[in-house]
């Protein structure tokens, strides 16, 4: 009973991630090549998107502080950021790192600076909410274990 509750709870928070617009289809693709062999395929993944972010996010901050802005270097970043964002399926980091590439594009410094935060907010979001989900995900496999 505990088992269907705890995979029921999954779904439904997996389904508003979707609904909310901070995932999307590649998230699936990435859950379908998990299998027995490598249950934490999706995580493990998903870490190594943190790992990268953390860097390029440091990076992009130390660019938009130096004077003048070096616009390639950060479109480069962001560029990187973008990819990393969209190879998971984070469908809102992905949408906001489009919107600074075009004020990269535009040499708007405070165009990229407010966009900027939207980024690491949208972000911040997403890691919080997967880490609850990731958290619900092996509670119903201990369960469905057990």
């Amino acid at each position: 009973m505990e088992r269907n509750r705890l995979q029921q709870e999954v779904a439904c928070m997996r389904r508003s991630l979707f609904d909310q617009g901070y995932l999307e289809e590649q998230f699936i693709q990435l859950e379908e090549l998990q299998d027995d062999a490598n249950p934490n395929f999706v995580q493990e993944i998903v870490a190594l998107f943190y790992t990268d972010s953390a860097r390029l996010i440091q990076n992009i901050e130390q660019t938009l502080n130096s004077k003048p802005i070096d616009f390639s270097k950060l479109d480069d970043y962001m560029h990187q950021f973008k990819g990393s964002s969209s190879s998971i399926g984070a469908k809102k980091v992905t949408d906001e790192c489009t919107v600074f590439r075009e004020y990269c594009s535009a040499e708007n410094a405070e165009g990229c600076i407010r966009t900027f935060q939207q980024v690491k907010q949208e972000y911040t979001i997403l890691r919080r909410k997967l880490e609850v989900y990731f958290q619900m995900v092996r509670q119903a496999a201990v369960a469905h274990s057990a």
